[in-house]
């Protein structure tokens, strides 16, 4: 099993191209879904936010408030360092929990949708499109929207980055066929032996390990 990061801008269409993975019976694990899930109620993630940016980030339900932190997280860079050492390492381990899961059922690649890839390979939209997306979907002024894509590094930066690239400024028909070919290339990919190999091996030598210790011990019962 080899991971695939899935990666894109605010508003570059990557829940849509997902959602294709998703449909062709892919391993997926979404972050987001992830990072909703560590802050609720009872967990220590959700202590840490209400002790460090107070109660009113909260519902009345003692929910947090994603929309209130989040318009104090992408106005103050330094606010949103302090977010992200509180929930990563929460969030680490829910991943390493999910794509284990994947490992054993015998998948040959787990997506990883992760958001912020290289900021903690890529969807492509140019930024009047984010932009014009982002203020359609959360109701955003378009400085606000500038914001948040601000926060991000610029799409172009991560394109150069990434091993694969779909280009999301087409039409939605094109895209979804970039998906289904990509994910044909992954299925065929041999990158998945390594680890599958040093798997086997390792197994293999704790047989042996078992099986010279019955071979002395038992004997001697």
């Amino acid at each position: 099993m080899f991971l695939v990061g899935l990666t894109g801008g605010i508003a570059s269409g990557k829940s849509s191209v997902l959602q294709v993975f998703q449909q062709l019976g892919c391993a997926v694990v979404d972050v987001d879904v992830i990072a909703r899930h560590v802050v609720q109620p009872g967990y220590p993630a959700h202590r840490r936010i209400v002790e460090a940016f107070g109660t009113e980030v909260l519902l009345e339900n003692g929910d947090i408030n994603r929309k209130v932190l989040g318009d104090l997280i992408f106005q103050q860079p330094d606010r949103r360092q302090l977010l992200n050492a509180i929930t990563h390492p929460e969030i680490r381990k829910e991943m390493m929990k999910e794509t284990f899961k994947y490992f054993l059922q015998g998948y040959r690649y787990v997506i990883l949708d992760i958001p912020l890839l290289f900021e903690t390979r890529k969807l492509l939209s140019d930024r009047d499109t984010q932009l014009a997306r982002l203020m359609k979907r959360n109701g955003l002024s378009l400085e606000d929207a500038e914001a948040r894509v601000q926060a991000q590094l610029p799409l172009k930066d991560k394109v150069r980055m990434a091993n694969h690239v779909l280009d999301n400024s087409g039409e939605w028909g094109d895209t979804r066929r970039q998906a289904i070919l990509l994910h044909m290339r992954l299925e065929q990919s041999l990158e998945y032996l390594p680890l599958r190999l040093s798997v086997l091996a390792g197994l293999a030598g704790i047989a042996s390990l078992f099986y010279l210790l019955a071979r002395y011990l038992l004997p001697s019962l």
